[in-house]
C-alpha cells in the first residue's frame, strides 16, 4: 500500500470569454504579479488580431498552434552505473500542454514588436502555420529525444521498484544468480 496521499488533478477554470479550460490555463501562464485583467487583456487582445489577421476563429487558431507545438517526447536524466544518461521518454498529455503553453509564451516574450498582444498574436499565427521559435523548441527537443535513441532501454528503471537495478546491470561482471533476468519488464 503506497504510504503517500493520492494527488487529486486540480481542475482547471475557463476563461470567462471562450469558456476553455486550456485558454483558462493559457491565462494562468501568462499571468503576472496577480494581475488576471491584465493577462487577460493581452491574451483576448491578441486573439483579436489573429482574427482580424487570418480571418479564422481565434480558438481554432490557438488550438493549431497549441497542435503543432505539443512535443511527444522528452530526454530525462538517468544516472546508471556511475555515467548520467539522457532517456527519451514520453511525456504525458497533461504536460504536452504545459510545455507547449510555457513555450508559446517564451517564444513570444522573446519576440521584438510593439506590444505583448501583437507578439503573443504573430508567434500565434507563426506556430499554427507550423514555424516559428515554439516550434523550434519542439523540432529540437524531438531531435534530442532521436539522438539519445540508443539509451531508450533504460526508460523502465525508474522509480523504486527498481532501485539498485540500474547499477546491476551496468556492472562489468554479470550478477550470478537466475532470477534477476526474469524480473525485467519486457
Amino acid at each position: 500500500m503506497p504510504r503517500r496521499p493520492l494527488v487529486l488533478r486540480q481542475k482547471f477554470v475557463q476563461d470567462s470569454r471562450y469558456k476553455d479550460p486550456i485558454v483558462g490555463r493559457f491565462l494562468n501562464i501568462l499571468l503576472r504579479d496577480g494581475k488576471k485583467s491584465t493577462a487577460e487583456r493581452v491574451c483576448y487582445g491578441a486573439f483579436d488580431i489573429v482574427q482580424s489577421k487570418t480571418g479564422e476563429e481565434p480558438l481554432k487558431v490557438f488550438h493549431a498552434a497549441l497542435g503543432n507545438v505539443k512535443p511527444a517526447v522528452e530526454v530525462k536524466s538517468r544516472r546508471v552505473g556511475g555515467a548520467s544518461y539522457q532517456v527519451p521518454v514520453e511525456i504525458r498529455p497533461v504536460r504536452q500542454i504545459a510545455l507547449a503553453l510555457r513555450w508559446i509564451k517564451r517564444s513570444a516574450l522573446a519576440r521584438t514588436g510593439k506590444s505583448m498582444r501583437e507578439k503573443l498574436a504573430a508567434e500565434l499565427v507563426d506556430a499554427a502555420n507550423n514555424n516559428g521559435s515554439s516550434v523550434k523548441k519542439r523540432d529540437e527537443t524531438h531531435r534530442m529525444a532521436e539522438a539519445n535513441r540508443a539509451f531508450a532501454h533504460y526508460r523502465w528503471l525508474e522509480g523504486p521498484r527498481h532501485h539498485g537495478l540500474a547499477r546491476r546491470l551496468a556492472l562489468a561482471r554479470p550478477v550470478r544468480h537466475a532470477g534477476w533476468q526474469t524480473a525485467l519488464p519486457r
